[in-house]
């Protein structure tokens, strides 16, 4: 586990994905990052178990680049949530910590791409 306050979190957020793919980052619209210390119960998925609800590491909240009609102008931002309990209890050290928040925004990128789940963790962004 790492030890780490929110706001030594926060700047680790800022600082990823680094060696991220570009191509997906590049395509992120109307997209805003936050940080909450723990999932809560409106974070939960209906087909993961209490448990695994409870150490998601983050979640996307919008409506996918490809799901999206012409009527977005406007529209508040989609939203990229990472959990910084869960994601420091699963690490060792600050270098791990830092390479999982950069796969977790990955891979809530790309669900605002409309990639599922299934295709990336076959991407290797799982």
């Amino acid at each position: 586990m790492v030890e780490i306050s929110r706001e030594d979190f926060e700047l680790v957020v800022s600082d990823a994905p680094g060696p991220g793919p570009q191509e997906l980052l590049a395509m992120l619209d109307n997209v805003a990052f936050f940080v909450e210390d723990e999932p809560g119960h409106e974070h939960a998925d209906p087909h993961l178990s209490p448990e695994d609800n409870s150490e998601l590491l983050g979640i996307y909240l919008g409506i996918p680049l490809t799901e999206r009609d012409g009527m977005w102008p406007g529209a508040l931002p989609d939203r990229i949530v990472l959990f910084r309990g869960p994601l420091s209890r699963m690490c060792r050290d600050l270098e791990e910590l830092r390479e999982e928040i950069a796969i977790t925004i990955v891979h809530e990128a790309g669900h605002h791409v409309g990639i599922d789940e299934e295709r990336l963790h076959e991407l290797g962004w799982g």
